[in-house]
Parts: C-alpha cells; structure tokens; sequence
C-alpha cells in the first residue's frame, strides 16, 4: 500500500501543471530543431513558442503551489538544452562563427553547472536564486526577477534573429536599406553580450565558492 502511495505521489509530481508545460517545450523545440535547417517560420516560430512558455511554467508553479525540486531542475534543463540546441543550429549555418557559438554553448553548460552546484549542495539553498552573492551584477540578476526576464528573452532574440538573418533580413525599414530582423539582432546584440559576461561572473563566483568549502574542509581535516 505504500509502495502504491509512493508512486502516486511520483506520477503526481511528474504531472504538475508547470512540468507538462515544460513537457510541451520539449515537444516544441525538438520541432523547431527538425524545421530550422531549411524552415525558418516553423523553427522560429516554435523555438520562441518555447522560450514565452518558459515564463509561463514558473507563473502556474506559484499560481498552483506546485513549486517542486523537480519541476526546478527541469526547468532549468530545458532552458540550458533549448539554447544550446539553438546554438548548434547556428554552427550549421555559420561555420565561419561555429567557434564563437561553441565558446558560448560551453559558457553557458558550465557556468549553471556549477553555480547550481554552488548554491543548493554547498551553501544549502533552497535554489539557485536565493543564495548571496560577491557580485552585486549577480545578486541583481537573481534577485530582479524583471532584470532577469530582459537578459534571458534578449539573449534568445539575438540568436533567433541572427538565425533568421541568414534566410531573409526582414521587412525593410521605409527610408532604410536595413531589414526588421537586422534591427532587431543589433539592438539586441548588447544584451547577449551582458549575459555572456554574466555567466562568467557567475562560473567565477561558484569556483570561489566551492575551492572556499574544499580549504575549510582541508583545514577542519588537519585540526582532527
């Protein structure tokens, strides 16, 4: 009977209304990765429906007390996953940038890694987002949830428009020889770059933290 109870309660978390909805952005990126290649409408179409959705799943978390570790993770995964699926998109039809793209994949993987690492195993959070931090660029981030929404949607934007560049420039401007989507990359542009340097922050801030518990730890293990 507790066993039964127990995989009720699992299958009830899977099945929170936030996780489907995560659920439902996988489902969504894996087509805009099938399409992007030779489909722009369809992949960014689906790409972006995934990202507006990742705002979705953290309002119905609240709105239904459904806030789960699990759901917490998987959030996390997909946005991590989602973008560097982007990421590849643009190695493909950018080789002569696939460096860059790659730089920016491994930057973002290692960089949540471990300050996710940093903050809910070493200095026990509850998340990632409650913990406090050397750099005051840092704890803006976490803390202002509006800061937060420009840099991630901003950062996106300027990789879905550098990716829709590369079939068309868009609607030209009138009294301009610029397109919408050259436009848009630019002034978008500055915001991918304040991301990139807050994921470096943020790398540099967990290995303090962890080489910080690895010498008190060295320390406490002498004193014995």
């Amino acid at each position: 009977m507790d066993n039964r109870d127990d995989n009720m309660g699992q299958y009830e978390v899977l099945t929170f209304v936030p996780n489907v909805i995560d659920y439902i952005r996988i489902v969504l990126l894996l087509v805009a990765y099938y399409h992007m290649p030779d489909d722009p409408v369809i992949g960014s179409f689906c790409y972006f429906s995934a990202v507006i959705l990742d705002e979705v799943d953290g309002y119905a978390a609240r709105l239904f007390n459904q806030c789960t570790r699990f759901g917490s993770q998987l959030d996390i995964l997909v946005d991590l996953v989602g973008t560097c699926g982007l990421l590849t998109v643009l190695c493909m039809l950018y080789p002569r940038w696939a460096m860059v793209f790659q730089v920016s994949t491994a930057l973002n993987i290692s960089s949540h890694w471990m300050h996710f690492y940093s903050t809910t195993s070493l200095m026990r959070s509850a998340t990632h987002k409650m913990a406090n931090f050397a750099s005051p660029l840092l704890n803006l981030y976490y803390s202002n949830s509006h800061f937060m929404r420009v840099m991630c949607i901003g950062n996106e934007a300027c990789y879905i428009m550098l990716y829709l560049r590369y079939f068309t420039s868009g609607p030209f401007w009138p009294f301009m020889r610029v397109g919408l989507y050259e436009v848009l990359f630019y002034l978008c542009f500055p915001v991918a770059l304040l991301k990139a340097y807050i994921n470096c922050v943020q790398l540099q801030e967990a290995v303090r933290t962890i080489t910080e518990v690895d010498m008190q730890e060295k320390k406490q293990a002498m004193a014995y």
